[in-house]
């Protein structure tokens, strides 16, 4: 028999994954030093704005590793928990993450394998090649897709960023059940060596416009402050950031309209 607190969860989470809502359930969480600044991923140079928008991933020459954890809305059930290694190859970078959502009764994975490369001085390209499978304990039968994205990263200044990004430009005639597609475009800039801010726009299947913003100010050189705000939920963001030698240390706190605050920190270490 399940509990009253668990049928709630499950509905929840049904609801959270059904077609009606963003794209973003299909995609790896943006990690807490973007989510700190409202989600915007498509021009930052962090680790997991790289699972975002490939094309960053040529910037990322160190080899490096990242955990994450999202809490959403402080249910442990809606926790979702993300690793990932960015690989230096040759003239390209390769990235590879493994994400989980929910718990025994519901639950979401996500696997992805990316690479990016410059392919100018200027222009920077990157693809991915995503595996999701939803498995929900009972009736239900367990869902599996393969599908790709690719992100392209214009720089046509020094200190200025233009990015685009498509998650699964495939039709859903070709697939059992639905998968939602997105196309995303936005600029950043470097406003000076410790202020970048950045704004974006999402348009998903069957979903309104989203814009994003948001900064990230170095207050000195170990310390970051982060702000954000997106349309989608009205929700504000905060961040910070900390770094010591190799290990960096993200929390991010983004609000929503009527379910509250959810909670994200990440851990990433860089091997020069």
């Amino acid at each position: 028999m399940y509990s009253l607190h668990k049928i709630a969860v499950s509905v929840f989470l049904v609801f959270l994954s059904s077609p009606a809502n963003s794209g973003d359930p299909y995609r790896f969480p943006a990690g807490a030093d973007r989510a700190g600044m409202g989600s915007v991923c498509l021009t930052g140079k962090g680790f997991w704005a790289s699972f975002r928008n490939q094309a960053l991933l040529a910037a990322n020459r160190p080899l490096s590793a990242g955990i994450n954890y999202e809490n959403r809305f402080s249910i442990s059930e809606l926790g979702t928990r993300t690793a990932g290694v960015i690989i230096p190859a040759g003239t390209a970078s390769l990235g590879i993450a493994y994400s989980h959502f929910g718990y025994n009764h519901f639950r979401r994975e996500l696997a992805g394998l990316g690479c990016g490369m410059a392919l100018s001085e200027n222009i920077d390209a990157g693809i991915q090649i995503d595996y999701i499978a939803e498995k929900t304990s009972g009736e239900y039968s367990d869902r599996h897709c393969l599908t790709f994205e690719a992100g392209l990263l214009v720089s046509p200044k020094e200190n200025v960023y233009i990015g685009i990004h498509v998650f699964n430009p495939v039709p859903n005639s070709l697939r059992s059940s639905f998968l939602p597609t997105a196309v995303r475009a936005g600029a950043g800039i470097e406003l000076n060596r410790v202020l970048f801010a950045a704004a974006e726009t999402e348009m998903s299947s069957g979903e309104n416009l989203i814009i994003r913003t948001g900064f990230e100010y170095r207050v000195f050189e170990k310390l970051q402050l982060r702000g954000g705000f997106s349309t989608e939920n009205t929700s504000f963001s905060f961040g910070l950031g900390y770094l010591l030698k190799s290990l960096q240390l993200d929390l991010a706190f983004v609000t929503h309209e009527r379910l509250g605050i959810t909670s994200s920190a990440s851990l990433l270490f860089k091997i020069k």
